[in-house]
C-alpha cells in the first residue's frame, strides 16, 4: 500500500507543477494578482507531495519490500540500514526522484524567501521552475517509475546494492551534487523571467546572485566529495579520471564561476546584462546535458546509470525544448536588454570579462573532449577515446593564465584603472612570489619546474589577496575593527580565491611528486617507499555485516619509529558475490600513505600490493572546501537580507512590474 501512496503522491505533484507552470504565467500576462498570488502555495504543495513520494520509497527500502522492483534490484536484507536508505538514490529511478525532490525544495525556498520581490517577477520565476518540474516529474512517472511492482513473483531477497555504492560517500555525494545541479535552475528561471519582462537591471542581478552562489557552493562540495570518494574507494590512488560523467558535473561548475563573476559586474555596474543571461541559460543547459550523459546509456562509466536509450531520448527532447526555447526567447529579447555602460580596458570590469572568457573557453574544451567520442561513434567513424593527455594539454595552460590575472583582480578599480598603479600595488607581492617559486620546491624531494610554477602562481594569488586585505583594514583604529567592517561578500571572495590557490598547489604537488609501486608481497616481507618502511605483518580473515574479507595488516615506520598501522581489505559481498578493494590510508596535511590489495599471486599466500606516497593531496580537497564556504559566505551580505516589503508594496510591484 505504501508504494501506491508514493505513486499517487507523485501524480498529484505533477498536476500541481503543471498548474504552477501555467497559472502564475497567465496571471503575469493578464496582471491578475490572484493567479500570481497562488504561485508560492503551489510551489510548497509540489514539495509536500514529492516529499511524500520520496518518503514512501525510502520506507519500502528500509522495510525490505522486495515486491517493489527497484528495492529488489538495489537492496538486500543483509544491507546495513544506512545503506538501505542511501540505496534510494543509488539507481536511476530513485536518483531521479531525489532530483525532483531537490528541485521542489529549491522552488519552495525561492517562494518562501523571496517575498520581497515584486509579485510579477516572483510569479514568472516560479512558473519557469514549475515547467522544469513538469519535465522531470513526467520523466519519472512515464519512463522511470520508481514504484513498479513485481507481482505476483516477489523474490525472497534482493539483488543487493552495487558494492561501490556501499560507502558513506554515497550518502552525501549525490545530494550535494544535485543541490548544485538543480540550484542553477534558479538562476535560469530568473534569467527567463527577466527576458519575459523585457527589463534587466542591477536588481535582477542582486536577486539572482545569492541563489547562484549557493548552488555553485553545493556543486563545489559535491565534486570535491566525489573526487575524495574515488580516491579512497576504487583502490588505485587516483582522484580524477577526466571521465565523461565527472566532466558532466565539472562543466556547469566552470560555467557557474563565469556566471557568478558576470552577475557581480551586472549588479555593481549594470554591465554584461545580455552576457549574464546567456551564461545563466548555458550553465543550466550543461546541468541538463549532464543528466542526459548519465542516464541515456550512450556512455559507459563507473558513475553512470546504464539505462535504455528511450529514456535518453526523453531527456534529449526535454533538453532541446529547454535550450531551444530559452535561446529563442534570448534572441528576441536580447537587443532590449543590452548594456550601454562604458569602461576602460584597464579596469576591474576588463579583468572580470577576461575571467569570463577563460572559463567559457575551458568549459568548451572540456565539452568538446567529452562529446567528441560520442559524436564520432554516432557518425560511424569508429571508437575514439579522449583522455587525460588532451585535457591536461588544453586545460592546464588556461588555468595558469587565469591565475596570473586573478592576482590583479582584488586590487583593481571599477570603471578605470592604470597599469602604473597596479605596478605600485603589486611590485612587492610579485617579487616575493617569484622568490617562492624559486625556493619552495627546494623543500621537496627534487626541484621540479611545474611545482615551481605552481608555487609562484599560488604565492602570487595569496600575496595579492593579503595586499588588498591590508589596504582595506589599515585605516581602522584596531585590526579587529578593520576586519569586522569587511562585507561577507568580500570574505567569500577571499576564501574562494585562497581555495583556488590551495588547489593549484595540491594538484601539481601530488601529480609531480607522487610515488607508487606495484609489488608482490607476503607476510613477513618489507618495502621502503619515499623513506617509509612498510612491513607486511599478517593476513587475516574478517567478516562484516554483509561481506567477508581478506585483510592485510601493515606496520609503517620511518627512521625506526612506528608511524601508523594500515589494514587494506579485499572484500567479497555475500549477496552478489562481487569482489571489491578497500584501501587503507594514513592521511596527513602534507602527505598520505596509501596501501591497496590486488589479487592473490601464487600459492604461498602472496598478494599483489600497491603502495602510494601522495604529497599534499589533501590540499585539493581543502581548497574545494574553502571555495564552497566562500560561496556560502557571500549570501550573508546585508544587501541580500533586507526587510521584506509590505503587502502593499508587493501589490504595487505586481501591478507596475519590473
Amino acid at each position: 500500500m505504501i508504494p501506491e501512496v508514493g505513486h499517487y503522491a507523485l501524480i498529484v505533484a505533477l498536476c500541481l507543477a503543471a498548474i504552477l507552470a501555467v497559472l502564475p504565467a497567465w496571471g503575469a500576462w493578464r496582471r491578475d494578482v490572484v493567479s500570481m498570488g497562488l504561485a508560492p502555495g503551489l510551489a510548497v504543495g509540489t514539495l509536500v507531495f514529492v516529499g511524500i513520494s520520496f518518503a514512501c520509497l525510502a520506507t519500502a527500502f528500509l522495510q525490505d519490500d522486495f515486491s517493489v522492483k527497484l528495492v529488489a534490484n538495489n537492496s538486500n536484507s543483509l544491507l546495513p540500514a544506512v545503506y538501505k536508505f542511501s540505496a534510494v538514490w543509488g539507481n536511476h529511478e530513485g536518483s531521479l526522484l531525489l532530483w525532483a525532490l531537490i528541485l521542489a525544495m529549491w522552488t519552495s525556498a525561492v517562494a518562501l524567501l523571496s517575498r520581497q520581490l515584486p509579485l510579477l517577477v516572483l510569479s514568472r520565476v516560479l512558473a519557469v521552475m514549475g515547467a522544469i518540474a513538469v519535465g522531470f516529474l513526467s520523466f519519472s512517472l512515464f519512463t522511470s517509475n520508481p514504484f513498479e511492482r513485481l507481482l505476483p513473483g516477489v523474490p525472497a531477497d534482493g539483488s543487493d546494492l552495487n558494492p561501490l555504492l556501499q560507502d558513506p560517500g554515497l550518502i552525501i555525494h549525490p545530494p550535494l551534487l544535485y543541490m548544485g545541479y538543480v540550484g542553477f535552475s534558479v538562476a535560469f528561471a530568473f534569467a527567463i523571467a527577466a527576458l519575459l519582462g523585457g527589463r534587466l537591471d542591477a536588481s535582477w542581478a542582486r536577486w539572482s546572485r545569492p541563489w547562484t552562489n549557493v548552488a555553485w557552493a553545493f556543486l563545489s562540495l559535491g565534486i570535491m566529495l566525489g573526487s575524495w570518494w574515488a580516491y579512497y574507494e576504487l583502490g588505485w590512488g587516483g582522484w580524477w579520471f577526466w571521465d565523461p560523467v565527472e566532466n558532466a558535473s565539472f562543466m556547469p561548475w566552470l560555467a557557474g564561476i563565469a556566471l557568478i563573476h558576470s552577475l557581480a559586474v551586472t549588479e555593481k555596474r549594470g554591465l554584461f546584462k545580455s552576457w549574464t543571461v546567456l551564461l545563466a541559460i548555458f550553465t543550466f543547459s550543461l546541468s541538463l546535458l549532464g543528466t542526459f550523459l548519465v542516464r541515456s546509456g550512450v556512455l559507459t562509466s563507473v558513475h553512470a546509470f546504464a539505462t535504455d536509450p528511450a529514456r535518453g531520448l526523453f531527456i534529449l527532447l526535454f533538453l532541446a525544448l529547454v535550450v531551444g526555447g530559452s535561446l529563442t526567447l534570448y534572441a528576441l529579447r536580447a537587443p532590449a536588454v543590452s548594456s550601454r555602460v562604458s569602461f576602460a580596458w584597464v579596469s576591474r570590469e576588463s579583468l572580470l570579462l577576461f575571467n569570463n572568457v577563460v572559463f567559457l573557453v575551458a568549459t568548451l574544451t572540456v565539452l568538446f573532449g567529452t562529446l567528441f567520442p560520442l559524436i564520432m561513434d554516432a557518425l560511424g567513424q569508429g571508437k575514439y577515446s579522449v583522455g587525460p593527455p588532451y585535457f591536461n594539454a588544453v586545460f592546464v595552460p588556461l588555468m595558469a593564465l587565469l591565475a596570473t590575472f586573478m592576482g590583479l583582480g582584488p586590487v583593481s578599480r571599477w570603471k578605470s584603472d592604470s597599469v602604473s598603479r597596479w605596478r605600485g600595488e603589486l611590485a612587492l607581492p610579485a617579487v616575493v612570489a617569484v622568490a617562492c617559486g624559486l625556493t619552495l620546491p627546494l623543500l621537496g624531494v627534487e626541484y621540479n619546474l611545474w611545482v615551481a610554477l605552481a608555487a609562484l602562481l599560488s604565492a602570487w594569488l595569496v600575496l595579492g589577496l593579503a595586499r588588498d586585505l591590508w589596504y582595506r583594514v589599515r585605516g581602522a583604529t584596531t585590526l579587529g575593527r578593520g576586519l569586522r567592517r569587511l562585507s561577507p561578500s568580500y570574505w567569500g571572495m577571499l576564501l574562494a580565491h585562497l581555495g583556488f590557490a590551495a588547489c593549484i598547489i595540491g594538484i601539481v604537488a601530488t601529480s609531480q611528486y607522487s610515488v607508487e609501486r606495484d609489488l608482490k608481497m607476503q607476510p613477513g616481507d618489507s618495502q621502503v617507499l619515499a623513506g617509509y618502511r612498510f612491513d607486511f605483518l599478517e593476513l587475516a580473515q574478517v567478516r562484516g555485516p554483509n561481506f567477508v574479507a581478506d585483510e592485510a595488516r601493515f606496520r609503517v615506520s620511518r627512521d625506526g619509529d612506528v608511524v601508523t598501522h594500515l589494514a587494506p581489505q579485499k572484500r567479497r559481498y555475500l549477496a552478489s558475490g562481487s569482489v571489491m578493494t578497500e584501501a587503507a590510508i594514513d592521511p596527513g596535511l602534507f602527505r598520505d600513505l596509501y596501501v591497496a590489495m590486488g589479487e592473490p599471486v601464487g600459492a604461498e599466500g602472496a598478494w599483489a600490493i600497491r603502495l602510494h606516497y601522495k604529497p599534499m593531496v589533501r590540499w585539493m580537497w581543502l581548497g574545494a572546501i574553502f571555495m564552497g564556504l566562500g560561496g556560502f559566505a557571500t549570501t550573508l551580505d546585508r544587501r541580500y537580507r533586507r526587510q521584506r516589503r509590505s503587502a502593499r508594496e508587493g501589490l504595487q510591484g505586481a501591478l507596475h512590474g519590473a
